[in-house]
């Protein structure tokens, strides 16, 4: 049994893309052994607990910046414990980040081991860059030591290269959960949702499952309400630092009475506001590949995004979604008038159906899963 040891700046119960995807693929490889090390971040998490296939030990003390800083430049001692006892077949990190450091000093001490890293980055890289700051060497040091890449769009594929990675890099997208997100809903249940909302006959629901964050820009799709029927109404899922500005700007717009902040709501319930909206629109500013985009597909919805990062690899205008201009709450007002068009709605559909079909064929879980089992044993024989 191959024993790998995975390094993440965070894990579940805290959830983001990345953390999902780990689970997922660890969850369907039934003949290895997990083992992580991450910050613990919260003084209510427990230094040691099973989550799915993974041990998960979390060092520090339960502050967010020290314990990061702490996984970082202390955690290969850790690591290098772990090991004498256990003898890993490869490391594996998630993300250029904290985590990462963790591995190349690891890796400098045992360059024998395959390191394997994963990236999943979402943010602009000028604000990586930034973040990085003085860092910046050992943070290039994450993509040159590694032996193996896996990115999860072309676009960060070739970020890996600008950062000198010279090792074999191979795009495996994150996936999607395709029976949970094309789950049939009773009616009543759809109905009861709809009415706790208060949605009208003739209402149409816009809706955003989205970080309330800048690099989302949320701000332009209350705007664009501004030029859309009174009828159409936003929904927004998530919650972020720019929570309260949104608020303030759906204020001063006098549009708070067509606009609904539902806060952070479980992948468990996510569908079945899908099922009840009529579109979904993230005007983002930087995507590493947007899950939440292919997820809006699965259930059937159009989608409405920005040609940025990794958002190309899947979305091609007019075929799987449409694209709106980057900072143009006129251009998504514009495509949200194509999309509920009558004399659109054949070409509509049919995109819709394309879309649906797309993500069936290439994003369930099984199939991402069975690629990332690939890449293990290619770079453990």
């Amino acid at each position: 049994m191959k024993k790998i040891l995975i390094f993440s700046t965070a894990y579940l119960p805290l959830i983001g893309g990345a953390e999902v995807a780990v689970k997922e693929i660890t969850d369907r490889a039934e003949t290895m052994q997990f083992n992580m090390i991450t910050a613990r971040l919260d003084r209510k998490l427990p230094k040691r607990e099973r989550i799915g296939k993974i041990d998960v030990y979390r060092i520090g003390i339960g502050w967010p910046l020290f314990d990061k800083y702490w996984l970082a430049f202390y955690g290969h001692k850790f690591a290098e414990k772990l090991n004498k006892k256990n003898k890993y077949n490869l490391i594996w990190a998630i993300m250029a980040s904290y985590g990462g450091f963790t591995a190349v000093f690891f890796k400098k001490r045992n360059p024998a081991m395959p390191f394997l890293l994963t990236l999943q980055e979402g943010d602009d890289f000028k604000y990586i860059d930034r973040r990085v700051g003085f860092l910046k060497n050992l943070f290039k040091e994450i993509f040159c030591r590694a032996d193996y890449i896996q990115a999860i769009s072309n676009y960060l594929k070739k970020w890996a290269e600008e950062q000198g990675a010279t090792c074999p890099i191979e795009v495996v997208p994150n996936g999607v959960d395709i029976k949970h997100f094309s789950w049939e809903y009773k009616a009543e249940d759809l109905l009861a949702l709809k009415n706790k909302l208060g949605k009208l006959e003739n209402d149409k629901f816009i809706i955003t499952t989205s970080r309330l964050v800048l690099k989302n820009a949320i701000d332009d799709i209350v705007k664009a309400l501004e030029y859309s029927p009174d009828n159409f109404k936003f929904l927004i899922l998530g919650a972020g630092s720019n929570e309260n500005s949104l608020k303030l700007l759906a204020k001063n717009l006098k549009l708070d009475n067509r606009i609904f902040f539902l806060g952070q709501i479980s992948q468990e319930n996510l569908p079945k506001y899908l099922k009840i909206s009529d579109i979904f629109i993230r005007p983002s500013l930087s995507e590493g590949l947007g899950i939440s985009f292919l997820e809006a597909m699965a259930v059937g919805l159009p989608v409405i995004a920005t040609p940025v990062g990794g958002i190309t690899d899947f979305l091609r205008d007019g075929e799987t979604g449409w694209f709106c201009e980057v900072k143009n709450p006129h251009s998504i007002a514009e495509k949200i008038k194509y999309i509920f068009d009558e004399n659109n709605r054949i070409k509509v559909r049919g995109v819709v159906e394309k879309a649906k079909k797309m993500v069936e064929e290439n994003y369930g879980w099984d199939l991402i899963a069975a690629k990332m089992r690939n890449i293990f044993n290619k770079i453990t024989n």
